[in-house]
């Protein structure tokens, strides 16, 4: 199998997890749809996609292009489409909310106050500029 469609494997089985995380954390049983589940699961999603994100500068800076890259790439489009859908919103911090926390973020649980405010506008910035490097790497 070739790296495309590697990538686009890992990104559809990463995303239908996700989807499948969100649309069942609305439907359990009121024991695990409580605010502590989901801010538990939000701070997994966030964990994983730090984790990523961190791989993928790693792979592009040290030019070792791999599955992991490309998968890193979908991921966070497919991310990227989810909270442009939703407003710019985290359909988790949503649900959250909704079951009362006065805020569903869960950036300021790792985070200083400064940084996890702006920690989306930070992550888009460091993605960029590993894509761009990327994308100068395979050019050249």
């Amino acid at each position: 199998m070739n790296s495309a469609w590697a990538g686009i494997s890992i990104v559809v089985v990463c995303l239908v997890g996700y989807l499948l995380g969100v649309w069942l954390s609305t439907r359990l049983s009121v024991r695990l749809r409580s605010i502590t589940f989901i801010k538990s699961l939000h701070l997994a999603v966030f964990v994983a996609v730090t984790g990523l994100l961190v791989g993928f500068l790693y792979e592009v800076v040290a030019d070792r292009i791999s599955y992991l890259t490309w998968g890193t790439i979908g991921i966070f489009l497919g991310e990227g489409a989810v909270l442009v859908t939703n407003h710019w919103r985290c359909p988790l911090t949503a649900v959250a909310e909704s079951l009362g926390s006065k805020h569903g973020q869960v950036t300021d649980i790792l985070l200083p106050k400064g940084i996890a405010d702006h920690v989306w506008t930070i992550y888009t910035w460091l993605f960029a500029a590993g894509f761009l490097l990327l994308l100068y790497r395979l050019l050249m």
